[in-house]
Protein backbone atom coordinates (compact mmCIF):
# COMPACT_ATOMS: atom_id res chain seq x y z
CA UNK A 1 0.00 0.00 0.00
CA UNK A 2 2.79 2.46 0.90
CA UNK A 3 4.50 1.87 -2.47
CA UNK A 4 1.27 2.56 -4.27
CA UNK A 5 0.81 5.72 -2.18
CA UNK A 6 4.31 6.92 -3.02
CA UNK A 7 3.70 6.29 -6.69
CA UNK A 8 0.42 8.17 -6.54
CA UNK A 9 2.03 11.02 -4.67
CA UNK A 10 4.82 11.15 -7.23
CA UNK A 11 2.34 11.05 -10.05
CA UNK A 12 0.29 13.83 -8.48
CA UNK A 13 3.41 15.88 -7.83
CA UNK A 14 4.60 15.41 -11.39
CA UNK A 15 1.18 16.26 -12.76
CA UNK A 16 1.05 19.37 -10.58
CA UNK A 17 4.48 20.43 -11.75
CA UNK A 18 3.52 20.01 -15.39
CA UNK A 19 0.31 21.99 -14.81
CA UNK A 20 2.25 24.79 -13.11
CA UNK A 21 4.71 24.93 -15.96
CA UNK A 22 1.84 25.08 -18.45
CA UNK A 23 0.17 27.92 -16.52
CA UNK A 24 3.46 29.79 -16.29
CA UNK A 25 4.02 29.39 -20.01
CA UNK A 26 0.53 30.69 -20.77
CA UNK A 27 1.01 33.66 -18.44
CA UNK A 28 4.08 34.93 -20.34
CA UNK A 29 3.31 37.94 -22.55
CA UNK A 30 3.84 37.66 -26.25
CA UNK A 31 6.63 39.91 -27.55
CA UNK A 32 5.23 43.37 -28.31
CA UNK A 33 4.78 44.06 -31.99
CA UNK A 34 7.20 46.71 -33.23
CA UNK A 35 5.64 50.17 -33.10
CA UNK A 36 4.42 51.41 -36.44
CA UNK A 37 6.71 54.06 -37.92
CA UNK A 38 5.27 57.51 -37.34
CA UNK A 39 4.01 59.25 -40.47
CA UNK A 40 6.30 62.01 -41.77
CA UNK A 41 5.09 65.52 -40.96
CA UNK A 42 3.20 67.21 -43.80
CA UNK A 43 5.35 69.52 -45.91
CA UNK A 44 5.32 73.14 -44.84
CA UNK A 45 3.10 75.37 -46.92
CA UNK A 46 5.03 77.33 -49.53
CA UNK A 47 5.65 80.90 -48.49
CA UNK A 48 3.71 83.53 -50.39
CA UNK A 49 6.18 85.91 -52.01
CA UNK A 50 5.48 89.62 -51.61
CA UNK A 51 5.66 91.66 -54.79
CA UNK A 52 6.20 95.40 -54.42
CA UNK A 53 4.68 97.66 -57.06
CA UNK A 54 3.89 101.37 -57.27
CA UNK A 55 0.28 101.12 -58.40
CA UNK A 56 0.12 104.56 -60.01
CA UNK A 57 1.55 103.82 -63.42
CA UNK A 58 -1.26 102.85 -65.76
CA UNK A 59 -1.30 100.66 -67.83
CA UNK A 60 1.53 98.81 -66.06
CA UNK A 61 0.12 98.90 -62.54
CA UNK A 62 -2.79 100.73 -60.95
CA UNK A 63 -5.71 100.15 -58.60
CA UNK A 64 -9.23 99.53 -59.87
CA UNK A 65 -12.48 100.65 -58.24
CA UNK A 66 -12.30 97.68 -55.85
CA UNK A 67 -8.81 98.58 -54.70
CA UNK A 68 -7.29 95.61 -56.54
CA UNK A 69 -3.89 96.07 -58.15
CA UNK A 70 -4.16 95.43 -61.88
CA UNK A 71 -2.18 96.09 -65.03
CA UNK A 72 0.24 94.69 -67.58
CA UNK A 73 3.04 94.07 -65.06
CA UNK A 74 0.64 92.36 -62.70
CA UNK A 75 -0.67 90.01 -65.37
CA UNK A 76 2.88 89.15 -66.43
CA UNK A 77 4.02 88.30 -62.90
CA UNK A 78 0.89 86.25 -62.19
CA UNK A 79 1.54 84.20 -65.33
CA UNK A 80 5.24 83.86 -64.50
CA UNK A 81 4.42 82.70 -60.96
CA UNK A 82 2.01 80.08 -62.25
CA UNK A 83 4.64 78.73 -64.65
CA UNK A 84 7.35 78.75 -61.99
CA UNK A 85 5.18 77.12 -59.32
CA UNK A 86 5.37 79.99 -56.84
CA UNK A 87 2.66 81.97 -55.09
CA UNK A 88 2.68 85.75 -54.99
CA UNK A 89 0.73 88.65 -53.56
CA UNK A 90 1.00 92.29 -54.62
CA UNK A 91 1.51 95.17 -52.20
CA UNK A 92 1.22 98.79 -53.26
CA UNK A 93 4.60 100.36 -52.50
CA UNK A 94 5.47 104.04 -53.11
CA UNK A 95 8.19 104.46 -55.72
CA UNK A 96 10.38 106.56 -53.42
CA UNK A 97 10.87 103.64 -51.01
CA UNK A 98 10.41 100.65 -53.29
CA UNK A 99 14.09 99.70 -53.69
CA UNK A 100 14.78 100.10 -49.99
CA UNK A 101 11.85 97.77 -49.22
CA UNK A 102 13.47 95.11 -51.43
CA UNK A 103 16.89 95.55 -49.85
CA UNK A 104 15.50 95.26 -46.31
CA UNK A 105 13.55 92.10 -47.16
CA UNK A 106 10.09 93.64 -46.83
CA UNK A 107 9.49 92.72 -50.49
CA UNK A 108 10.69 89.55 -52.23
CA UNK A 109 10.54 90.98 -55.72
CA UNK A 110 9.55 94.16 -57.50
CA UNK A 111 7.63 94.78 -60.70
CA UNK A 112 6.88 98.39 -61.46
CA UNK A 113 8.00 99.30 -64.99
CA UNK A 114 11.56 99.23 -63.63
CA UNK A 115 14.22 100.01 -66.21
CA UNK A 116 17.30 97.79 -65.96
CA UNK A 117 20.35 100.02 -65.48
CA UNK A 118 23.98 99.39 -64.57
CA UNK A 119 23.56 101.56 -61.48
CA UNK A 120 20.60 99.55 -60.23
CA UNK A 121 22.38 96.26 -60.95
CA UNK A 122 24.88 97.18 -58.25
CA UNK A 123 22.26 96.83 -55.51
CA UNK A 124 19.72 94.35 -56.94
CA UNK A 125 19.44 91.58 -59.52
CA UNK A 126 17.17 91.64 -62.55
CA UNK A 127 15.32 89.02 -64.54
CA UNK A 128 15.41 88.84 -68.29
CA UNK A 129 13.78 91.86 -69.88
CA UNK A 130 10.03 91.56 -70.39
CA UNK A 131 9.25 94.94 -72.01
CA UNK A 132 11.04 97.44 -74.26
CA UNK A 133 10.35 101.09 -73.52
CA UNK A 134 11.54 104.47 -74.74
CA UNK A 135 11.21 107.97 -73.34
CA UNK A 136 8.56 110.11 -74.95
CA UNK A 137 7.87 113.84 -74.73
CA UNK A 138 4.31 115.00 -74.15
CA UNK A 139 3.41 118.59 -75.05
CA UNK A 140 0.31 120.59 -75.98
CA UNK A 141 -0.84 120.37 -79.59
CA UNK A 142 0.35 123.93 -80.34
CA UNK A 143 3.83 123.39 -78.89
CA UNK A 144 6.81 124.05 -81.22
CA UNK A 145 8.81 121.21 -79.64
CA UNK A 146 10.04 118.71 -82.25
CA UNK A 147 13.03 117.15 -80.46
CA UNK A 148 14.46 116.64 -77.00
CA UNK A 149 16.82 119.65 -77.14
CA UNK A 150 13.83 121.93 -77.67
CA UNK A 151 12.75 121.54 -74.03
CA UNK A 152 15.94 123.15 -72.69
CA UNK A 153 14.14 126.45 -72.13
CA UNK A 154 10.89 124.96 -70.84
CA UNK A 155 9.50 123.96 -67.48
CA UNK A 156 9.40 120.16 -67.60
CA UNK A 157 7.44 117.66 -65.50
CA UNK A 158 8.83 114.23 -64.61
CA UNK A 159 8.09 111.47 -62.13
CA UNK A 160 10.61 111.65 -59.32
CA UNK A 161 13.40 109.04 -59.49
CA UNK A 162 12.48 107.66 -62.91
CA UNK A 163 14.50 107.39 -66.09
CA UNK A 164 12.64 110.44 -67.38
CA UNK A 165 13.89 112.35 -64.35
CA UNK A 166 17.44 111.20 -65.11
CA UNK A 167 17.49 112.21 -68.79
CA UNK A 168 15.89 115.59 -68.14
CA UNK A 169 18.32 116.16 -65.27
CA UNK A 170 21.23 115.55 -67.63
CA UNK A 171 19.80 118.00 -70.16
CA UNK A 172 18.78 120.80 -67.80
CA UNK A 173 20.95 120.07 -64.79
CA UNK A 174 19.82 117.85 -61.94
CA UNK A 175 19.12 120.75 -59.60
CA UNK A 176 17.49 122.94 -62.25
CA UNK A 177 14.43 124.80 -61.00
CA UNK A 178 12.87 124.21 -64.43
CA UNK A 179 12.36 120.55 -63.49
CA UNK A 180 9.14 119.88 -61.61
CA UNK A 181 9.03 116.46 -60.00
CA UNK A 182 5.83 114.53 -59.24
CA UNK A 183 4.91 111.34 -57.42
CA UNK A 184 3.49 109.85 -60.62
CA UNK A 185 3.51 110.46 -64.37
CA UNK A 186 -0.29 110.98 -64.54
CA UNK A 187 0.10 113.83 -62.01
CA UNK A 188 2.78 115.38 -64.21
CA UNK A 189 0.50 115.08 -67.25
CA UNK A 190 -2.37 116.69 -65.35
CA UNK A 191 -0.04 119.58 -64.58
CA UNK A 192 0.75 119.83 -68.30
CA UNK A 193 -2.95 120.04 -69.03
CA UNK A 194 -3.34 122.77 -66.40
CA UNK A 195 -0.42 124.75 -67.83
CA UNK A 196 1.89 124.33 -64.84
CA UNK A 197 4.57 122.73 -67.01
CA UNK A 198 5.20 122.94 -70.75
CA UNK A 199 6.38 119.39 -71.36
CA UNK A 200 6.49 116.00 -69.65
CA UNK A 201 9.10 113.32 -70.29
CA UNK A 202 8.20 109.75 -69.34
CA UNK A 203 8.05 106.16 -70.57
CA UNK A 204 6.14 105.76 -73.83
CA UNK A 205 3.70 103.14 -72.52
CA UNK A 206 2.36 105.42 -69.79
CA UNK A 207 2.27 108.57 -71.93
CA UNK A 208 0.49 106.93 -74.87
CA UNK A 209 -2.09 105.28 -72.59
CA UNK A 210 -2.81 108.52 -70.75
CA UNK A 211 -3.24 110.60 -73.90
CA UNK A 212 -5.48 107.95 -75.50
CA UNK A 213 -7.75 108.10 -72.46
CA UNK A 214 -7.66 111.90 -72.05
CA UNK A 215 -8.30 113.21 -75.55
CA UNK A 216 -9.69 116.50 -74.19
CA UNK A 217 -6.24 117.37 -72.86
CA UNK A 218 -5.06 118.48 -76.29
CA UNK A 219 -1.73 116.63 -76.10
CA UNK A 220 0.66 115.36 -78.72
CA UNK A 221 3.80 113.27 -78.36
CA UNK A 222 7.30 113.87 -79.65
CA UNK A 223 9.85 111.11 -80.00
CA UNK A 224 13.59 111.54 -80.32
CA UNK A 225 15.94 109.02 -81.89
CA UNK A 226 18.54 109.89 -79.26
CA UNK A 227 16.44 108.28 -76.56
CA UNK A 228 17.85 104.77 -76.04
CA UNK A 229 15.62 101.72 -75.81
CA UNK A 230 15.05 100.82 -72.17
CA UNK A 231 14.31 97.35 -70.91
CA UNK A 232 12.04 96.58 -67.98
CA UNK A 233 12.96 93.77 -65.62
CA UNK A 234 11.64 92.09 -62.48
CA UNK A 235 13.95 92.89 -59.56
CA UNK A 236 14.98 90.57 -56.72
CA UNK A 237 17.31 91.08 -53.79
CA UNK A 238 20.98 90.96 -54.72
CA UNK A 239 22.22 87.37 -54.63
CA UNK A 240 18.82 85.64 -54.62
CA UNK A 241 19.80 83.38 -57.50
CA UNK A 242 17.20 80.71 -56.70
CA UNK A 243 14.24 83.06 -57.05
CA UNK A 244 15.78 84.74 -60.07
CA UNK A 245 16.12 81.38 -61.84
CA UNK A 246 12.44 80.59 -61.18
CA UNK A 247 11.33 83.96 -62.54
CA UNK A 248 13.41 83.56 -65.69
CA UNK A 249 12.04 80.05 -66.11
CA UNK A 250 8.52 81.43 -65.88
CA UNK A 251 9.24 84.24 -68.37
CA UNK A 252 10.63 81.79 -70.89
CA UNK A 253 7.59 79.59 -70.39
CA UNK A 254 4.98 82.30 -71.02
CA UNK A 255 6.83 83.50 -74.10
CA UNK A 256 7.03 79.98 -75.49
CA UNK A 257 3.35 79.11 -75.03
CA UNK A 258 1.94 82.44 -76.28
CA UNK A 259 0.71 83.69 -72.91
CA UNK A 260 2.96 86.76 -72.98
CA UNK A 261 1.74 87.79 -76.44
CA UNK A 262 -1.89 87.58 -75.27
CA UNK A 263 -1.18 89.69 -72.19
CA UNK A 264 0.64 92.29 -74.28
CA UNK A 265 -2.20 92.46 -76.80
CA UNK A 266 -4.80 92.88 -74.06
CA UNK A 267 -3.06 96.03 -72.77
CA UNK A 268 -1.44 97.56 -75.86
CA UNK A 269 -3.59 96.31 -78.71
CA UNK A 270 -0.88 94.44 -80.56
CA UNK A 271 1.40 91.53 -79.90
CA UNK A 272 4.93 92.24 -78.79
CA UNK A 273 7.53 91.95 -81.48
Amino acid sequence: MSGIAINRRFALTAAGLLAALAIAACSKQEPAAPAAASAPPPPAAARVLVVGTDAAYTPFESQNDKGEIVGFDIDVVKAVAQKAGIEVKFVNTPWEGIFNALDQGDRDLLVSAITITDERRQTMDFSQSYFDARQLIAVKNDSPVTKFDDIKTLKVGVQNGTTGDEVVGKLLGKSSTAIKRFESTPLALKELEAGGVQAVVADNGVVVHYIANNTAGGFKTVSDANFPVEKYGIAVKKGNTELLAKINQGLEGIRADGTYAKIYASHFGAESK
